[in-house]
């Protein structure tokens, strides 16, 4: 294998990362202010725009190819994106998000009325990244179609037809997808942690208990999903992190990947996929045997985002070089598992230790695939 072909010149890039990271105090001062009146919404976005391309310089300065902005201007991971669709509302709920031994604030959306995309405040917020990337690629994350449907309320005034719902969220995203590359994004993140969902028995009886079925789920949720992403243009990368829960440096669920790697790895058609690998609770690789595509790229999210602490070099090199008796290492890239916040509350570890983190993957990738 020559040396030129270890080299990535597409995303996912051999040294990667998932796209939230820590907010800054500066920017948690300024949206508490713009939340108290004390300054304006274009006083607010002035100081995210110091904060984001502070963020992007230090990104590039760490060696990383792909550069987010951290989303600096959300408070969710995913209901930010999702209220701004048609027909989509939020509102405050009594309780949040159960994680492990922690709660989320209470925030939820719903289905109001018949989806579309038309413009969303995000394709400006992409613009602003990508005007700052020079020569390198913006990246844009956003929440997966599917997670519309798993968080979200469909009210019977909006949908009484399943298959009408999941047509619309299809079409909904295609004309997303394509607003998106139309402001310039060739990289493009479907964050979705339904999958994770559907790999635990305790959550699957939970979904019971909602009326949902985990056993066609998966199904519905591939074919959603392939349609939205069935027309991009071919220069556009779409890939999709599978996330485990991250709130706070805790978790939701349990499982390895075995009961969706085949519907995943064999079809769903994005580009390549982001998993956690950070600890016993994603299981081993074996699921990897599914990845029958070329080009298909795998992400192991080898390192923890959860904690400061830095993993042994050699440690993740023996996973790595395991991984590879399942998919070629020239499928195989490296990242964290997950984002440092989900929401903007954060994981708890400094933003020094952030940046140690991401400096950490970049010099195992070079010496991995060099």
């Amino acid at each position: 294998m020559s040396h030129q072909s270890l080299q990535r010149h597409l995303p996912p890039y051999r040294a990667d990362h998932v796209g939230s990271l820590l907010r800054t105090d500066r920017i948690k001062q300024a949206r508490l202010k713009k939340a108290n009146g004390e300054i304006t919404a274009e006083q607010l976005r002035e100081v995210e725009n110091e904060e984001i391309t502070r963020i992007v310089e230090k990104q590039k300065e760490i060696g990383l190819k792909a550069v987010t902005d951290g989303e600096f201007r959300r408070a969710w991971w995913h209901f930010d994106f999702l209220e701004n669709l048609v027909g989509v509302e939020g509102y405050d709920t009594e309780t949040g998000i159960q994680f492990h031994k922690k709660q989320t604030k209470s925030h939820s959306i719903k289905v109001v009325d018949k989806l579309d995309f038309n413009g969303h405040p995000m394709l400006e917020d992409f613009k602003f990244l990508n005007s700052i990337a020079s020569g390198h690629t913006a990246k844009m994350t956003i929440p997966s179609p599917s997670m519309l449907h798993f968080r979200g309320t469909i009210e019977k005034s909006a949908y009484e037809d399943q298959d009408e719902f999941f047509h619309d969220l299809a079409q909904t995203y295609k004309k997303a997808i394509q607003a998106f590359y139309d402001a310039g994004c060739r990289y493009l993140q479907l964050d979705d942690t339904s999958w994770a969902y559907l790999c635990s028995e305790e959550q699957k009886e939970q979904m019971r208990a909602r009326g949902l079925n985990p056993d066609t789920l998966g199904q519905l949720y591939a074919k959603t999903i392939n349609e939205a992403v069935a027309n991009r243009p071919d220069d556009m990368r779409i890939t999709m992190h599978i996330c485990r829960g991250n709130f706070r440096s805790t978790w939701i669920s349990s499982g390895g990947y075995e009961p969706v790697a085949e519907i995943l790895f064999e079809g769903v058609n994005v580009d390549g996929f982001f998993l956690e690998y950070d600890s016993e609770r994603a299981g081993g690789f074996e699921p990897l045997r599914f990845v029958n595509r070329s080009n298909l790229s795998i992400v192991l999210g080898l390192i923890t985002s959860k904690f400061g602490e830095l993993e042994n070099k050699d440690e993740i090199k023996r996973r790595i070089d395991e991984a590879s008796r399942f998919v070629d290492l020239n499928q195989l890239c490296l990242s964290p598992q997950c984002g440092f916040a989900s929401t903007e509350e954060g994981n708890l570890l400094t933003e020094d230790e952030q940046w140690a983190k991401l400096r950490h993957v970049v010099e195992i990738a070079e010496e991995v695939w060099k």
